[in-house]
C-alpha cells in the first residue's frame, strides 16, 4: 500500500473512531479498555516499523555468530564432500518452535543448492515432512538449481522420541556429515544427537526455545541460537526489511511494556500508601 493509500485508510479509520466515541461509544465495554488500547498500541508499533523498514530505514541487527556461521557450516561440507544433517526438531508444526526450524531450512536449503552439497533432513512428523519438502523444494527453484532437488532429501523416520534420536544417530555415524544443524523442538534427545554430533568431528548449530535443553547444547554444539535469537533467525539471514522491521517492532513493544510494568508497580506503591487515589492495577486487570 502506498503511503498517500495508508494514511488516507488511517485517517478514515481514526475519525469513525472519533465519532462513534463522541456518540457515546455503545457497546463499548469499559472494563476491557486496556485491552482495546493494547491492540491499538502493538498493531501501530508493528505497522509503523515494519513501513519505515520498507521505506529504507537503516535497523541495525547485532551480530549473531551461530546465524554466521551458518553458511561457514555448508561452506565446510562442500569444501569437505560431505552432507548437510539438518534436524527440525520432533514436534509437529503446531510448535512455533517447530515453524521456525522450518523457516530457516529454507535458507539453509538456499546454500546448500547455491554451492551443490547434499543436504539430509529427517523428521519424525508427516506434516513437518511435506512443509519441509515445499520449503527446500521453493529453495532450490529460487537458486535455479531445481535439478538438484530430490524427495528424498527429506525424508520420515518415526514418531517415537528416542527411536528418532537412534535413527538420526545412525545416519550421523554412518554419512559423517561434516556440519549437524538442529533447529526445532527438543526433549530428552537433544544431547544424544549433540554428542553423537560432537563425536564425529561435525560442526553443529543449534537453535531451541527449550529452556530445559539450552544447557545441553550450549555444552556440545560449537554455537547456540537462545530464544529470541532462533525466532529472528529468519530476518537475520534474509535481511527482508518487513521481516527486520517486525523485530524491531517487537523489541520496541518489549521495552513499552517493562516501561508500564515499572511505572505500574511505582503508581500501585503510591496507591498502597494512599498518596494517590487511582488503582492501577484495577485499570490494568481485564475484567
Amino acid at each position: 500500500m502506498k503511503d498517500k493509500q495508508f494514511w488516507t485508510v488511517a485517517g478514515s479509520i481514526f475519525v469513525l473512531f472519533m465519532i462513534f466515541w463522541f456518540a457515546g461509544h455503545p457497546f463499548f465495554v469499559a472494563e476491557r479498555a486496556v485491552m482495546f488500547w493494547s491492540i491499538l498500541i502493538v498493531g501501530g508499533v508493528l505497522i509503523y516499523s515494519t513501513r519505515m523498514a520498507k521505506m529504507g530505514e537503516k535497523i541495525f541487527l547485532r551480530t549473531i555468530p551461530g546465524l554466521k556461521a551458518v553458511e561457514e557450516a555448508v561452506g565446510r561440507s562442500t569444501e569437505m564432500g560431505k552432507p548437510v544433517l539438518y534436524v527440525p526438531g520432533i514436534m509437529d508444526m503446531d510448535q512455533v518452535e517447530t515453524v521456525a526450524g522450518v523457516v530457516v531450512l529454507g535458507h539453509v536449503a538456499k546454500m546448500t543448492a547455491r554451492y551443490e552439497t547434499s543436504l539430509n533432513v529427517p523428521v519424525s512428523r508427516a506434516i513437518v515432512m511435506k512443509a519441509a519438502r515445499e520449503s527446500c523444494r521453493e529453495s532450490y527453484l529460487l537458486e535455479g538449481r531445481p535439478d538438484l532437488f530430490h524427495d528424498d532429501m527429506v525424508h520420515y523416520l518415526t514418531d517415537d522420541q528416542f527411536a528418532y534420536a537412534a535413527g538420526v544417530n545412525g545416519i550421523m555415524l554412518r554419512e559423517k556429515p561434516a556440519a549437524c544443524l538442529y533447529m526445532g523442538k527438543f526433549y530428552a534427545e537433544s544431547l544424544l544427537l549433540a554428542e553423537t554430533g560432537n563425536s564425529i568431528g561435525a560442526i553443529q548449530i543449534a537453535g531451541t526455545a527449550s529452556p530445559s535443553q539450552i544447557p545441553f547444547f550450549v555444552t556440545a554444539c560449537d554455537y547456540t541460537l537462545i530464544g529470541e535469537e532462533f525466532f529472528a533467525a529468519s530476518a537475520y539471514l534474509s535481511q527482508e526489511p518487513e521481516l527486520i522491521g517486525g523485530v524491531k517492532g517487537q523489541d520496541t513493544l518489549k521495552i513499552l511494556a517493562v516501561a508500564v510494568m515499572l511505572l505500574a508497580t511505582i503508581f500501585n506503591v503510591f496507591h498502597d500508601l494512599n498518596w494517590i487515589s487511582w488503582d492501577v492495577l484495577g485499570y490494568l486487570t481485564v475484567q
